[in-house]
């Protein structure tokens, strides 16, 4: 019996196609964030979005494509988002975008600059002597610095209390490009303190970069805003909304408290991170929001579980190394799963010319690789509205490119397996069998000690081996250690594989979720439509039936049928 295997190259391949393929060569590689696979034919249409936030997300995620395959391919569709990204700026060093057919009101969101500004920070990295691209950067944090509301003293029937610390909100969650604040306009997403506050991370990257000053003092008052006088986490750290937004912020309070040293900001980014995992499945599945449905009418947005993953990083470099299951089983399983390789049900016009930002031709190989914006636990509906979403393409790729760079860890002379998979570097190569049989194989490509990440599912009868001869080796601190070993040793971890059904709630549902160690193999009940973790290839696929192709769905055929991205 043969089971799928994790492969985030090949993810990456696939997520780098997609980048590539749903744009419009028309207008300079403008991404399209809305997909429709379900209707007949299937389209993609341009909206105002796309060149918003998305040029700033599909960049970072585009570039993280082009990481981990090593490659320059898509550089032109790089340098356009780029393009972008130097473009259109306007009133208070703010990013709006360029006039379009399919524009309304022009403005600028603050939520949106959470995903500029990252961008930018990137590019600069890249291009350290821009002088423009600093300047821009530098006027984006300026300008929105100067249009928040400080919070000095707090008003009470006690009397007057000075805050002494900086408290910023932003008075509304759009600026207009003509009449800046209009208290009568607004975007209608409420949760504005969260929602603005997704501008920490960026703001501590840049000053981590730079030493920016304002972008230190603007990441402050947001976070103590949040933390304090928006009363929108409770003592327990538990929320009301968008979860997306809550933990991606949260990677910016651990930030705060590695440059600031206080641990107010870990406790709460800590706290955030444990109340979304308690409303979550151990295999990835995350809600997108929290609290405001009730749970059976939940999805998984991917970009939440990007966020998951990038918020267990940051808590694991600050100490709490029980976080590294969680990106263990959610970069395996629901991550995998969200990712739409299958194509085939898909129906085409290949003919039909492009029109009013709309486009018709080849989407069956065009829409290969995106990422779901809304899945249940064992499929996804392509009639749902972000079956496909052009955030989740974006920010998808960052999570892939930062389970490829821990895989494999170093420290001092240590190399440590965190995350099995197949992957060679200059400095060691790593062969995994999972889920297959319990055998995991690293190759140092110099005399040094080889550690291993123990996690529950290896049990407690595993064996070492170096070059096929049994080997001594020592459990501490979470790790199958080994001593030095020669350069090219086969060091390898064997343990028994077996496949366990444990019951677990996840959407408001009880599911019968099948493990091969840390891979689901099997969810019961079977989805519909897109039907997820059909990862046994001794099975024959599951076809759609006429119900499902005629309301949108189609069941998933499984690894071996589906496309393969033509870069």
């Amino acid at each position: 019996m043969r089971y799928r295997s994790f492969d985030p190259r090949s993810m990456a391949e696939h997520a780098h196609h997609y980048l590539t393929h749903m744009v419009d060569p028309e207008r300079n590689h403008l991404p399209y964030w809305l997909i429709l696979p379900n209707l007949k034919p299937a389209e993609a249409a341009h909206c105002r979005v796309d060149d918003a936030e998305l040029v700033g997300s599909w960049y970072e995620g585009l570039d993280s494509c082009m990481h981990v395959l090593q490659t320059r391919e898509g550089m032109d569709v790089l340098h356009s988002f780029e393009d972008f990204l130097r473009s259109s700026w306007g009133p208070q060093g703010l990013r709006y975008h360029a006039r379009y057919p399919w524009t309304h009101t022009m403005h600028s969101s603050f939520h949106e600059m959470g995903y500029i500004l990252p961008a930018l920070n990137r590019m600069l990295r890249k291009y350290p002597d821009d002088a423009d691209l600093q300047a821009k950067t530098s006027g984006l944090v300026r300008g929105m610095r100067g249009l928040v509301v400080q919070r000095e003293v707090k008003t009470f029937w006690s009397g007057d209390t000075p805050e002494d610390r900086p408290i910023y909100e932003f008075p509304n969650d759009v600026y207009l490009l003509e009449g800046g604040f209009d208290l009568t306009r607004y975007t209608g997403r409420g949760e504005q303190p969260i929602r603005h506050s997704v501008l920490i991370p960026a703001l501590t990257e840049r000053y981590m970069d730079t030493g920016d000053p304002v972008a230190l003092d603007l990441a402050l008052g947001l976070a103590n805003h949040l933390l304090g006088p928006s009363r929108y986490l409770n003592w327990q750290y538990a929320f009301f909304g968008h979860v997306h937004s809550a933990t991606w912020t949260a990677c910016g309070l651990c930030d705060l408290t590695e440059i600031t040293g206080n641990d107010e900001y870990l406790r709460a980014a800590r706290g955030i991170y444990d109340y979304v995992r308690s409303i979550s499945s151990s295999f990835g599945w995350v809600p997108e929001y929290a609290q405001w449905h009730p749970m059976q009418e939940e999805h998984c947005e991917t970009c939440c579980i990007k966020d998951m993953l990038v918020l267990a990083d940051r808590l694991i470099r600050k100490g709490y190394d029980q976080y590294w299951e969680d990106m263990l089983l959610f970069s395996r399983n629901h991550l995998v799963e969200n990712q739409m390789n299958y194509t085939g049900y898909v129906q085409v016009d290949n003919d039909r010319p492009d029109a009013e930002g709309k486009t018709w031709k080849h989407l069956d190989d065009r829409m290969a690789g995106g990422f779901t914006g809304g899945s249940l636990p064992n499929s996804i509906a392509l009639s749902k509205f972000r079956s496909i979403a052009g955030c989740c393409a974006g920010t998808a790729p960052m999570a892939i490119a930062l389970i490829w760079d821990r895989a494999v860890t170093e420290e001092g002379s240590l190399l440590t397996v965190n995350f099995p998979f197949c992957r060679k570097t200059a400095d060691w190569e790593m062969e995994s069998w999972i889920p297959d049989e319990g055998r995991i194989c690293l190759t140092p490509f110099r005399d040094r000690p080889v550690a291993f990440r123990y996690y529950p599912y290896m049990g407690q009868n595993f064996t070492c081996l170096v070059n096929r001869q049994p080997h001594p080796f020592r459990l501490e601190k979470g790790l199958i250690l080994t001593d030095p070993v020669p350069a090219l040793s086969r060091v390898e971890l064997l343990f028994p594989m077996e496949t366990v059904q444990r019951r677990e709630e996840a959407a408001g549902r009880v599911y019968t979720v099948s493990w091969r160690g840390p891979d689901v193999i099997a969810m019961d009940p079977p989805g519909e439509h897109l039907r997820l973790y059909q990862r046994d290839l001794s099975l024959p696929p599951v076809l759609p039936g006429p119900e499902d192709v005629t309301f949108g769905g189609a069941a998933n055929y499984g690894p071996t049928q589906q496309s393969r991205p033509k870069n």
